[in-house]
């Protein structure tokens, strides 16, 4: 009898810790906490720790540089982070209406041609900034022998390499003196008709009087840049690349803001990763800190890195799609959201197809801040979102975000948790990449959008604090947390 009673006495005892340890799990993947940094009152913004264009690099298979905000060489760079945020979001909204534009193209593709003029692997920091129809991070490196340091945006939504050039016949203001071709010893135009040439997408040169490749590269927000394709040495952090293909451009129009130009990531043959495939294995990460709350000004710079150190082994990876009418995006397969622990019904895999005529699809953009899904999708993830924050004070909507809090006088708070759902992994988001700050005063909002079109777009806000990894001959992008 007393046996029965000590067996009896330790399966209750067991059936409540099991109980007890479930309870904690569930809760613990319901909620997380969100520290309560609000936009700070001045300025954080600047470039990270000066890195040298010339010092020899440690790996020739390898190269990490760092990155920074567009904010911090702007013209607007003095204006208060309110300010700032408010700016970014409206430089946000011209970067969605051009890639939907560039993927709703019916010739599917980054619209890339050839046009008369009118008369080893590296590292680097990322500067965080939206340059208007162009991309939001920044970094610094070197065109030319001896080399011209420049700032160059990073965009995974293009696939052209080009800068401005003199002599200019309409140039936007950038923030170092215009790159001058005549003064580099390892600058050498493109011939017409070249293999090189035809790899743009006109097959034919326009003026039979021209003996040099020229280039045109449009964006959907009406942005353009001309001028002569061209090969030129490009270095970074003391890696020299030579023989980049880019556009030396002499007439460049548009919302171009600062940079000397724009380095292509997209998948496209002509980007970065695909032309230095070789010496880099198609390969390239990214990890973006917060900058904008006052929280966030010590903290290390962004970053990317070229080369086969740039994908972690123990990252989380899904594997990329192709639309055969535009190669420049990154496409991945989403299968759903999960808000407090459970998966949303209202969110599917069908919400995000991508279908064979291209359209569709959930692409990751290096220029977009704010996630944008399909509208349904959003919906169901906002209610959702809405209705396991009953407890936080709601706010009145800002900008594009329609749910916001009042989190004023509070130091922490609990909010449910959100997951992506890939295949062939779950990415688990940081409540500081969902619930952002947009004033000084304790405000915080939803940083999700709903969008009327088919493409959905996972911006960078989101990706904060991840190493966001591209692998162009796996096929593949993976995301590993806390990896800055």
């Amino acid at each position: 009898m007393e046996r029965k009673v000590l067996t009896t006495l330790i399966f209750s005892i067991a059936v409540l810790f099991f109980s007890f340890s479930s309870a904690s799990s569930s809760s613990s993947s319901q909620y997380q906490t969100l520290v309560v940094n609000t936009l700070p009152s001045s300025p954080i913004l600047s470039w990270p720790e000066s890195e040298s264009l010339t010092d020899e690099s440690e790996s020739t298979t390898s190269l990490s540089v760092h990155l920074a905000h567009v904010d911090a060489i702007s013209s607007s760079s003095d204006a208060s982070p309110v300010d700032l945020f408010s700016l970014r979001l409206q430089r946000d909204s011209y970067r969605v209406k051009s890639l939907i534009s560039l993927a709703a193209v019916s010739a599917g593709r980054n619209i890339t041609k050839r046009t008369p003029r009118s008369a080893g692997g590296f590292s680097g920091a990322v500067i965080s900034g939206l340059s208007q129809g162009s991309g939001e991070y920044f970094m610094r490196l070197g065109v030319g022998t001896p080399a011209t340091t420049v700032y160059m945006v990073l965009d995974t939504g293009s696939d052209v390499v080009w800068l401005q050039c003199s002599p200019c016949k309409v140039c936007y203001n950038q923030s170092d003196p215009i790159f001058d071709p005549t003064k580099s010893k390892s600058f050498a135009t493109v011939p017409c008709g070249s293999r090189l040439c035809r790899r743009l997408d006109s097959t034919e040169c326009v003026s039979r009087r021209s003996k040099t490749c020229l280039y045109q590269v449009s964006y959907g927000d009406g942005s353009f840049t001309v001028g002569d394709f061209s090969t030129e040495t490009l270095t970074f952090h003391g890696a020299r690349v030579d023989q980049v293909a880019l556009g030396c451009g002499h007439d460049n129009e548009g919302l171009f803001v600062g940079a000397a130009g724009l380095l292509g990531l997209g998948r496209g043959g002509l980007s970065f990763p695909s032309q230095t495939k070789n010496r880099y294995s198609g390969k390239f990460s990214y990890c973006l800190v917060d900058r904008t709350s006052s929280g966030s000004a010590s903290k290390l710079p962004s970053t990317i890195v070229f080369g086969n150190d740039a994908v972690p082994k123990t990252a989380v990876f899904t594997p990329l799609l192709t639309n055969p009418k535009l190669d420049t995006f990154y496409y991945l397969q989403l299968l759903g959201i999960s808000v407090g622990g459970s998966r949303l019904r209202g969110v599917s895999e069908s919400q995000f197809k991508l279908d064979a005529a291209g359209n569709g699809g959930v692409i990751i953009d290096s220029g977009t801040s704010v996630t944008r899904l399909t509208q349904s999708a959003y919906v169901a993830l906002r209610d959702a979102f809405r209705l396991g924050a009953t407890r936080l004070k709601r706010a009145p909507s800002y900008s594009l975000f329609d749910t916001c809090f009042d989190l004023s006088g509070m130091t922490t708070v609990k909010v449910p948790t959100v997951v992506f759902h890939f295949g062939g992994g779950e990415v688990s988001l940081p409540a500081s990449n969902y619930l952002i700050p947009v004033n000084t005063e304790g405000r915080f909002c939803f940083a999700f959008a709903g969008t009327m079109g088919s493409l959905s777009i996972i911006g960078n806000i989101q990706q904060q604090g991840f190493r966001v990894a591209y692998d162009l001959v796996g096929s593949r992008v993976g995301f590993m947390s806390r990896a800055c």
